[in-house]
């Protein structure tokens, strides 16, 4: 059944859900915004993947040793998303005896995307992405391969989501669709524009330029430091025109902090 859901408001969007009887969707904890009395809320550590549908069942080999192997698993997904920075904990909401309504939204200004699972492929998404899907998602944590992912600046976790189902992302700004097959095959984004990616495109990063005057150049007065997110391949690509970087040095400047400087690439003093 699909997953009944309209995005509603502009500068800063929230999904509003309906569920039908027996329908459960779940959030990241600090998403969910308000509910109709009939929809009950579960707060849970594990997420849907690893057997978080059927918390503390026994099924098939339980005992003692089906619900060690679920504590691990659970241990596990926490494990991971903590390493993410993502919340521990996963909310989950059902209607009771008749339709219901939640309702979710992000934590900054900016859109909102429904992206529709088949199971055919899998979807990717930068960090704190994720606001809400059904039950018949899976949430997981990819890890990029070292050098890459250790290089973007959105560092070297993204949340992966497969499955069947309906699962809405958030970003900040305002969103792009792009295929690279219409670019010639690739395309080099700032590494903080990237929100999400289907299964198929290629991601990467690379050094912005090469160690001689003009890399350099690029570098000190360009803004975006030494590297660039590339994304090669035939699928569906979604950026953001606003990055948390840039957020927060506006900011900080408004607040007469700015620690950006008039140059911002290598000479930018964030920390602290």
């Amino acid at each position: 059944m699909t997953l009944q859901q309209e995005i509603v408001g502009n500068a800063m969007q929230m999904a509003v859900v309906n569920l039908y009887p027996g329908q459960t969707v779940y959030c990241e904890a600090g998403k969910f915004l308000f509910k109709t009395t009939n929809v009950t809320m579960e707060t849970r550590l594990s997420g849907p993947s690893g057997g978080g549908r059927q918390q503390g069942g026994s099924g098939p080999g339980g005992g003692m040793g089906g619900m060690l192997r679920q504590a691990m698993g659970t241990a596990m997904q926490a494990g991971q998303r903590m390493l993410a920075g993502e919340s521990l904990a996963f909310q989950y909401f059902s209607a009771q005896g008749g339709e219901g309504t939640v309702g979710f939204a992000g934590v900054l200004p900016g859109e909102m995307r429904a992206l529709e699972l088949d199971g055919t492929r899998a979807w990717f998404a930068e960090k704190d992405a994720f606001v809400a899907a059904e039950s018949t998602v899976d949430f997981g944590i990819a890890f990029q391969g070292g050098r890459t992912g250790m290089s973007g600046g959105e560092g070297f976790v993204l949340e992966k989501f497969t499955g069947r189902g309906t699962v809405i992302i958030a970003g900040a700004g305002n969103f792009i669709d792009l295929n690279p097959a219409d670019f010639g095959g690739r395309i080099e984004v700032d590494t903080g524009c990237v929100v999400a990616f289907e299964e198929g495109i290629q991601y990467g990063v690379q050094r912005v330029g090469g160690l001689n005057r003009q890399g350099l150049m690029n570098a000190v007065f360009g803004g975006e430091g030494l590297s660039l997110a590339t994304l090669e391949g035939n699928g569906r690509v979604i950026l953001q025109s606003l990055t948390i970087e840039s957020l927060a040095n506006a900011l900080k400047k408004a607040q007469g902090g700015d620690k950006q400087g008039p140059t911002g690439g290598l000479f930018s003093t964030n920390a602290g």
